[in-house]
């Protein structure tokens, strides 16, 4: 495509979905190479997770990051909760976030940011738009039974994508030229057209000891009975099911200039291990859907 800059200026939605959320990475980077100026970011759980990243200036430190991933590397983010509330506290992984990215304050941020949450108890969506970035960036991941809630403002915040898991309306006032929405739970396809970086995956001897430790965490295939189904499996396609849903109302209901969707088949919930094929993916989704608006 012809990279020749485009002079549009876009606020940016990013929507949850797990380990899906890598793919907003290729998006960012296709949209920053063919000459759209991002001013605006809204996130839902991932997507305010890499969005936040983007918003730092830090989203290549990031990609390096969990391009290289390895197995001994997950397991030491995960940091077991002893309390009744969660699996893990998630204040590992926020750890080593601050030390690669820093601290910011949102409003100190170069672009405008919004991460979305939910208040646990008062059963409603909280936009997090100033304060500690990365108190934010905690609030909207925190999966439940997953990870445990976080503390923050005097309420008990769990992961946005309860209840929005694309945040449209948080850039409706934007004076931008175009509103880009990335839906990560698009419908299932048959034949997912995967980049050439899947074979190097799959023959990588390394890579395979790391899938099949991830392939506990994944949804079985088929239809597995009720003693095949494991925990996971039931908070993965739990969450997927509310979150389909929720996705479809908020599209209906707030109408982004244009609509990235990558189907929920893409990767599972738990496969971080698949980062450098999501962002390839993040790529060629944004210049399928993409590739005649900075011609308009």
């Amino acid at each position: 495509m012809n990279t020749t800059t485009s002079n549009k200026t876009v606020s940016l939605v990013l929507g949850s979905g797990g380990a899906r959320g890598l793919v907003h990475i290729g998006v960012i980077e296709w949209l920053v190479a063919n000459g759209f100026e991002i001013r605006s970011i809204a996130g839902s759980s991932m997507g305010a997770l890499i969005g936040g990243i983007y918003a730092t200036g830090k989203l290549d430190v990031y990609t390096q990051w969990v391009k290289a991933l390895e197995k001994i590397d997950v397991l030491r983010l995960l940091d077991v909760s002893f309390t009744r509330n969660s699996l893990f506290k998630g204040k590992r992984i926020i750890h080593v976030l601050k030390e690669m990215i820093g601290d910011h304050n949102i409003e100190e941020l170069p672009i405008s940011y919004t991460a979305v949450a939910t208040d646990l108890h008062e059963q409603k969506e909280i936009w997090l738009n100033h304060g500690p970035l990365f108190d934010a960036i905690r609030a909207s991941i925190a999966i439940p039974t997953i990870f445990s809630p976080h503390e923050y403002m005097g309420k008990q915040l769990i992961d946005g994508s309860i209840v929005n898991p694309v945040p449209i309306a948080p850039t409706l006032n934007d004076k931008t030229d175009i509103t880009i929405a990335v839906n990560l739970n698009g419908k299932p396809q048959k034949k997912l057209i995967t980049p050439q970086i899947n074979q190097q995956i799959n023959s990588n001897s390394k890579h395979q000891r790391i899938k099949q430790f991830i392939t506990g965490l994944q949804p079985k295939q088929g239809n597995p009975t009720l003693y095949d189904t494991t925990l996971f499996d039931i908070i993965t396609k739990s969450m997927e099911t509310m979150q389909s849903k929720i996705t479809r109302l908020q599209l209906a209901a707030y109408s982004p200039d244009v609509i990235i969707t990558v189907p929920r088949n893409a990767c599972s919930f738990y496969e971080f291990y698949r980062a450098e094929e999501m962002i390839e993916i993040g790529h060629n989704q944004a210049e399928i859907t993409l590739f005649n608006v900075n011609e308009e």
